[in-house]
This record gives structure tokens, sequence and C-alpha cells, in this order.
């Protein structure tokens, strides 16, 4: 059967190579420590659940509009006042199956083919994919620990050509969980103007933030595209919705896109998020966030005894992304043996972009710390034996 010329570029996940085989191992009968995936090892918390429930026994089972319920697009609204004393217009709030459904969107009404998008290697590898879904150019930037492997305002000026349309950068990011701080979201915004480009910004695990200051880019600028979701700190990965401000110019294309895309999110989805702004709920939410910090507390200094380099500490999500050079140069390789042979999952570097990503895993600290301390003596019995050739 034909395929359209772009599936050539549009590579799968690693991981789940990875992860098929880890859970042909369990089914064997074997213990399986997993740090590989990027999915919040709690449940949805309660008041959430019990709201999807409610709104099905009411029978709230028809589309909603377009761009969302518009008593969540107020919720969210009033979410911005509180937690950042900004005054958003729910009307610049569209709400969204998954980021994954605003990043479509976003970039559907901006790119044309051949437009480019610059944006970090590595990074999360569905945008660069995105980007040639709409017959776009990802412009793939190499970054190294020392900007935190983020986009800075040089190298989008290095970056940056005639047919450049926008920039996409994630804070806190994954692989990394490097943050960009406000003096340095405001230089990239500035750059962007100067460029007469739309800065993306994917806040996703932005309420995941641990020792530093909280903030959204939107508290820098109204004239961006912010990406956030009720995944990752709110614990609802499988109900698949998300959201995103925009400018108001932007409003009616993505009305218009949604309707043909989408026609609406999933309306239990919506009802359920609606109580995800409870004090309840919050009150759970900031207690899962104090334990995945005690989690990377754990795990980051556990990690770098072993002989991982971590120069950019992680200071948001729950990843750390590790230097693995000085115990293999094939970190792929290494990830596969790490599951054969010790028992422990983690995401190769191959899968978030091509920049040095044979150096690289990614250490995912979704588990309790009793399990992630399995994983550690784990890792270290490997690399004992590494060391003594007995591998």
């Amino acid at each position: 059967m034909r395929l359209a010329d772009r599936m050539q570029q549009i590579q799968p996940f690693f991981v789940m190579d990875l992860l098929a085989r880890a859970r042909e191992l369990e089914a064997q009968g074997r213990s399986i420590v997993h740090m590989e995936i990027g999915e919040p090892d709690f449940p949805t918390p309660s008041p959430i659940i019990e709201a999807g429930r409610q709104s099905l026994a009411d029978e709230k089972t028809h589309y909603t509009p377009a761009l969302g319920l518009p008593s969540l697009r107020e919720k969210i609204a009033e979410y911005y006042q509180s937690e950042f004393n900004l005054a958003i217009s729910p009307k610049r709030i569209i709400i969204t199956p998954g980021a994954s459904g605003a990043l479509q969107l976003a970039l559907a009404v901006l790119v044309n083919p051949n437009d480019k998008v610059i944006m970090t290697d590595p990074g999360y590898p569905c945008n660069r994919h995105m980007v040639r879904l709409f017959e776009g150019d990802a412009i793939n930037v190499p970054v190294d620990a020392e900007s935190q492997f983020q986009l800075t305002p040089e190298l989008l000026d290095q970056y940056w050509s005639d047919d450049t349309v926008a920039a996409m950068i994630a804070t806190p990011s994954n692989p990394t969980g490097t943050r960009i701080d406000k003096k340095q979201m405001r230089a990239l915004i500035e750059k962007m103007k100067e460029q007469d480009g739309l800065l993306i910004v994917d806040e996703i695990y932005q309420g995941l933030v641990y020792d530093v200051e909280n903030f959204t880019a939107l508290s820098v600028s109204n004239d961006i595209v912010v990406i956030n979701s009720f995944s990752k700190y709110f614990g609802m990965t499988g109900w698949r919705l998300g959201w995103m401000v925009v400018p108001e110019a932007l409003v009616d294309a993505i009305d218009r896109l949604s309707q043909n895309i989408f026609l609406a999110p999933s309306t239990p989805a919506q009802y359920a998020a609606l109580d995800a702004f409870s004090s309840k709920s919050m009150d759970i939410m900031h207690a899962r966030r104090d334990e995945f910090k005690r989690r990377r507390d754990y795990l980051l200094p556990a990690l770098k005894a072993l002989g991982f380099k971590i120069t950019a500490e992680p200071q948001g999500a729950f990843y750390i992304y590790a230097d693995c050079s000085q115990i293999s140069n094939d970190s792929f390789q290494l990830s596969n043996d790490l599951l054969e042979k010790a028992g422990v999952a983690v995401t190769p570097g191959k899968d978030f972009g091509e920049h040095k990503a044979n150096q690289y895993l990614r250490f995912s600290y979704t588990q309790p710390i009793e399990i992630l301390q399995q994983g550690v003596e784990r890792l270290t019995i490997f690399i004992q034996n590494s060391t003594r050739g007995a591998v």
C-alpha cells in the first residue's frame, strides 16, 4: 500500500520497543524497575474521578463547543488569576484533546509547506514530527548542558532564516527537566519579536517545579502560544485533555480548524477537569509534587555516585537526563543491556534527537522511592560487573 512521503520521517518511540520487551520479561516472571515512561504513577485524584462519574450519571455526554466547555475555560482563567495573578480572558483559552491536540492546532494555523520551526535537540520527538505533518521543516538546534539544554537568543539568531515562522521551547522540558527563568524568557520573547516570529511555549510540566519560582510565560507576554495539559501535574493522562492560551488574532482560525479536525474535546473529561482546580484536588497535587521532589533528591545524587554526569540538574518535571559516557559510548545498547541483564528500563537518548544522543539516558522518577532504590541497587551491580568485564 502506498504511504505518504512524510511517513518516512515520522519515527516511532524507540522506548516503546523497550517497554514491550519489558512486558515480555515480566510475563516470564522477571522483575523490572520502570524508569522509562513519562507518566505519573499516581492515579487521577479522586475528586476528579468522582466529577467524571457524576457527569456520566447526569448524562452530560453530548458535544461541547469546539473551543471547549465555557465553564472550563473560565475555570482555567481563574487558575491563572489565583496562581499567577494574571487576568487572562477565557476567550483566549482553548480546550483540546490533550496537549498534542493543542500542538497540532497551533502548527496547522501557522505553518505553510517548507516553513521552518526552530526547536531544541534533544527535545520531545513529537514536536518535529508534528511540524513535518504540516509539510514544514523542523530546525533541530543542538543544545548542551551549558545552556541548560534550552534555546538562547544567540541560537535563535544563528538558526533563523527568512522562512522561519516560529520557535518552540519547553519549560520544564522533556527529557531534561530543565527550565527557563523569567529573565531568559523575556530575552527569548524579545528576540522573537525582532524576528517577527511566534514563540510556542510548552508548559505541560509547569506545576511540577522544585526549589525555584513557578511562573508562566504569559506573565511576560500575551503575544505567544502557551500549551498546557491536564496529564502530568493533574494526573489525567488517559483522559486526553489539554489547553492552550493564544493571541486573540488566532482564536477564530483555531476554532474553525478544531471544528473540522476534532469537532470537540471529550465531554466527560472536560466535566471531570472542572474539579481539577478545587481545593481538595489541588491539595492532592501539591502533595504529589512534593513527593516527586523527594524522588528527584534521592535519585540525582545516586546516579552521580554511579558515574553518570549530570551538570544541568532538573528543576522540574520528573526526568533526569544523564550523560553515561563514562559507562558506555552507546546509550542505546546500554539501555537494552540494562533491561536484559539488570532488569532496569530507561529511555535512550536517540528518542529525543541526534545531538550526542549516544551519550545520554533519560531516567524517569515516576516510581516510589523504594522502587527507585531497587533500580539503583541493580544499576550498581551492573556497573560493577561491567567494570570487571563480567557483563
